[in-house]
């Protein structure tokens, strides 16, 4: 007997670089992904973020869990730039992390270049 619809966590496991953002998503890896994600060492994350949800170190909690393995993190806050909030700052700080916010469109083409790079990057891309 044939099975429901499985439901998981949105996760690719490898790092990829984006080949377009728009329309409430994201392209990469002959895949697509409605909504936000994550671009971590351990691959790309569904993120259950948007505009309307505060820049928290709450809601960067998988990103600050992987710390070790990033150096820079990219931050695309949508549309338009949101400074980030001096807790969150901090918080990535301490880990070791500098932090660079920036539009998505910004925040996704630096990151394909950091990628080709090899550097330690990582990126929190907010769906546009």
């Amino acid at each position: 007997m044939a099975k429901g619809i499985e439901i998981r966590a949105a996760h690719f496991p490898g790092r990829a670089p984006i080949d377009a953002y728009g329309n409430g998503g994201f392209r990469f890896a002959d895949m697509s992904h409605r909504g936000s994600i994550l671009c971590l060492p351990s691959g790309i994350h569904g993120w259950d973020m948007d505009i309307s949800k505060p820049l928290s170190p709450e809601n960067f909690r998988r990103v600050l869990d992987e710390a070790s393995d990033i150096e820079v993190l990219l931050v695309g806050t949508g549309a338009e730039l949101r400074r980030l909030p001096e807790e969150l700052k901090l918080a990535l700080k301490s880990r070791g992390i500098s932090s660079d916010p920036m539009s998505t469109g910004a925040a996704v083409r630096t990151f394909n270049i950091m990628l080709v790079e090899q550097r330690a990057v990582a990126a929190a891309l907010i769906a546009v």
